[in-house]
């Protein structure tokens, strides 16, 4: 079986264990889901969820991130962990926003990843879920899932990236990467995977062997 064809199957087996799988962050605007996904960097969504319920309250606009008082936006968010550096991305992101791209989100890869605190992942992420573009969302879970099922031999994210957009169907990559999510947290864990029960085990180079 090809990759390609690996990858045909594991859609089909997907779209039956997962079919409405997408974005666990809680989000209204553009704004709040760049926020939100810099926010969730080593940190859970469900911490996250909680966190932005006051915080996008509190913070309304652009501007009023871009003028935010530091030290205070670190106490907003220090439950998410490191906390200071995202405070500070988040300002300079917002302030770069406004001075540049006249307060709106921009909606290419190069334009995102000139914002402070914004990595590839969390550019796909807003491409895919806010621009409806095709994007592959390289977190933990698809990491480590497209590892094992045989999809990439790389350990490197961006790498990664490039390896599953050469094989899976562009209206399907953004889909995927929210099934993975899903398929890691309830069943291909990163410790004692229940490959017993596993609902792609049939296309899974690694089942019984993590």
């Amino acid at each position: 079986m090809t990759k390609k064809e690996r990858v045909a199957r594991l859609r089909e087996l997907l779209n039956a264990a997962y079919p409405d799988a997408g974005c666990s962050l809680i989000y209204t605007t553009p704004l709040e889901m760049l926020i939100a996904t810099q926010l969730s960097a080593q940190c859970t969504d469900a911490r996250v969820n909680i966190v932005t319920k006051d915080l996008f309250r509190k913070y309304k606009t652009v501007e009023d991130f871009a003028g935010a008082d530091y030290e205070e936006l670190c106490n907003d968010i220090k439950s998410c962990g490191f906390y200071r550096n995202k405070a500070r991305n988040i300002i300079l992101c917002c302030q770069r926003l406004i001075e540049v791209y006249g307060g709106k989100v921009p909606d290419t890869m190069e334009d995102l990843t000139s914002l402070a605190g914004t990595g590839r992942k969390t550019a796909n992420l807003v491409l895919g879920d806010i621009y409806g573009k095709s994007a592959v969302v390289v977190d933990t879970h698809c990491k480590r899932i497209a590892k094992r099922i045989g999809l990439t031999t790389n350990d490197d994210p961006t790498k990664v990236e490039f390896d599953l957009k050469k094989i899976v169907p562009e209206d399907y990559q953004l889909k995927m990467c929210h099934q993975f999510v899903e398929h890691g947290r309830a069943c291909c864990t990163a410790r004692n995977p229940k490959c017993e029960v596993c609902p792609v085990g049939e296309v899974c180079k690694s089942k019984g062997k993590c």
